[in-house]
């Protein structure tokens, strides 16, 4: 991967000017705002990996979903203060009693960008019948729907129609557009919670005519209906969003949204230059403190020390479970003793304090992890470190003192540095505390979940940032009901293989019950059961720390890092060095 020099992030805001998205000095009288906020600028923030993939049915990892989110929208989103849900290109809904019947009234006036698919390459105008295509395809099987357990089981006919796909099933399928702006949506089963699925990017609408003509292709071809479209893609280092001029959604003051000339996304693996750049000035925002920094840029009271006081501090608690998988089906992690004695050997107290320098708090209580709404995680006990019973775990799976255990190797990716230094701790105290030699390999992010998800590694990190803000959303990894057939066949949520009918009927149960206390009772249950068959080996839940530049207005932090940049403005006149 190539770094971004300072030239070349100058050269990506005179990109964007060219294209007609307004730049940073416009040629043109600048747009006037009302209400105290300002237009102008462009929005510069790094990944420290490339994303796999823009097509919304595909996207798995959270780099690609950052950025998707900019470009395309769906008929709900979450509110990017307090993650509630809130309208989109729906501007009303209504739930029957029973909560298995959604309609939704489509506001007028909607767009997808202009492209060369539409006739004469200007984008039409978007109708429920869009929807019933896109969530119609998210109900047939192929290698880059990811997304069909968002449906499966809960969307009336949608397991048939995956599994047999006629004008039959298709005629039973719950999703029907009633006219151009009514979309309907049936479910098996009561569903309350149906409306956060809706607001992920599986969910969000594009033209069929982009999907006939480009296929996977789209990949890297984005065509939505969202505040920003897409200018350029550099593979490994730029992907370049320009302002759309034909968005719908005005602010409270009558601006037209977004404030924002363009977004530019870079990829400098190095976390240490991406800091270096965010200091320069080259960067509006640094996600994630640099572990080698923190003392440096924060005192023991959180707060900012120095030079760095002239940015802008946010912290909150994420809504985020770091762990390590387990692959059930290898002959190893098939013992259950052997998980459970991994899991006792780790000292996450001490990966959080030292090597994680704070940003985080050990898993102590399952896999859910805090500030879910309604969530007793106290009620969860989890594992301790105890190296005595992990001792005795290992024991009981015939290793006593590790002898005759085989060589394991652990698959990470890398995360700027930070996945490095927790594996390293990880394995040292595996060694220390069971007497287990695990070596570690490390992966570009796409080929690293490519591996994990057909079944390639029997150990691997990991990271779940929740897509909406409910339990379920990290309980679903363990539900038996999404492991394919084959080992080798992709397993985008259960990739570690799990399988309890006892956990899937619970789950189920779970998801049938619309009353928000009884749900959350069973939630925990489900989260014990996880722990008890040690599923996983679960690390930290993580402290969400960033730093941004001063003049970045309207932009809060919550608990999933989800962004939404069309109402971002700056106070004052960004400089491009």
């Amino acid at each position: 991967m190539r770094y971004l020099s300072v030239t070349f992030l100058f050269s990506s805001i005179i990109l964007l000017s060219a294209c007609g998205s307004g730049g940073n000095n416009p040629s043109t009288e600048e747009k006037k705002a009302k209400g105290g906020v300002k237009y102008g600028g462009i929005f510069r923030e790094n990944e420290t990996e490339f994303y796999r993939s823009l097509y919304p049915q595909n996207i798995t990892e959270v780099v690609g979903h950052r950025i998707v989110n900019q470009i395309y929208e769906g008929l709900v989103s979450l509110n990017q203060a307090d993650l509630s849900i809130e309208p989109s290109i729906a501007k009303s809904w209504t739930v029957n009693d029973s909560a298995t019947i959604f309609t939704f009234t489509l506001r007028k006036g909607v767009f997808f960008h202009d492209n060369e698919v539409f006739e004469n390459g200007k984008g039409r105008e978007v109708t429920a019948n869009d929807f019933v295509y896109c969530l119609e395809l998210l109900c047939k099987k192929s290698a880059s729907n990811q997304g069909f357990w968002l449906f499966e089981n809960i969307v009336k006919g949608a397991k048939e129609y995956y599994e047999k796909p006629s004008a039959q099933t298709r005629e039973n399928l719950g999703i029907t557009a009633l006219n151009d702006s009514t979309l309907q949506v049936t479910l098996e089963n009561p569903y309350a919670g149906f409306l956060y699925r809706l607001a992920m990017p599986f969910c969000y609408v594009f033209p069929h005519e982009l999907y006939e003509k480009k296929g996977e292709a789209m990949r890297d071809i984005a065509v939505g209906t969202g505040p920003f479209l897409v200018k350029r893609i550099l593979q490994d280092e730029g992907v370049y969003l320009a302002r759309n001029e034909k968005y719908w959604k005005y602010d409270e003051f009558g601006n037209q949204l977004p404030y924002l000339d363009g977004v530019k996304f870079s990829f400098i693996k190095e976390e240490k230059t991406e800091m270096l750049e965010f200091r320069k000035a080259n960067l509006e925002m640094k996600h994630r403190l640099p572990l080698d920094a923190v003392n440096e840029i924060i005192d023991t009271t959180g707060q900012l020390k120095g030079e760095y006081k002239k940015f802008e501090l946010q912290q909150t608690t994420e809504l985020s479970l770091q762990y390590y998988g387990y692959l059930h089906v290898n002959s190893i992690f098939s013992n259950d003793h052997v998980r459970r004695a991994f899991c006792y050997a780790i000292d996450r107290k001490k990966i959080v304090d030292y090597t994680l320098k704070g940003e985080g708090v050990p898993a102590y209580n399952g896999i859910v992890p805090l500030g879910m709404n309604g969530y007793n995680n106290d009620a969860v006990k989890g594992f301790s470190f105890d190296p005595a019973k992990a001792q005795a775990e290992l024991k009981l799976a015939g290793y006593e003192n590790g002898k005759g255990f085989p060589k394991v190797t652990l698959q990470i990716n890398s995360g700027g540095g930070r996945n490095e230094k927790v594996a390293e701790a990880i394995t040292s105290m595996l060694k220390e505390n069971l007497n287990v030699d695990v070596v570690i390999t490390q992966l570009p992010f796409a080929q690293h979940l490519e591996n994990y998800e057909t079944g390639k590694a029997i150990f691997w990190r990991a990271g779940w940032v929740a897509d909406y803000p409910d339990p379920e959303n990290f309980l679903t990894l363990c539900y038996g009901k999404h492991v394919p057939e084959k080992v080798t066949d992709k397993a985008y949520l259960n990739a570690f293989r799990y399988k309890n009918p006892a956990y899937d009927k619970l789950f189920e149960t779970a998801l049938a019950t619309t009353d928000f206390e009884k749900r959350n009772r069973i939630y925990e249950q489900l989260d014990q059961i996880v722990v008890n068959d040690a599923v996983m080996l679960p690390i930290s839940y993580t402290i969400n720390r960033r730093l941004i530049q001063p003049y970045v207005k309207n932009f809060p932090i919550n608990g999933m890092e989800y962004r939404l940049y069309r109402d971002i403005w700056f106070s004052q006149t960004q400089t491009i060095k």
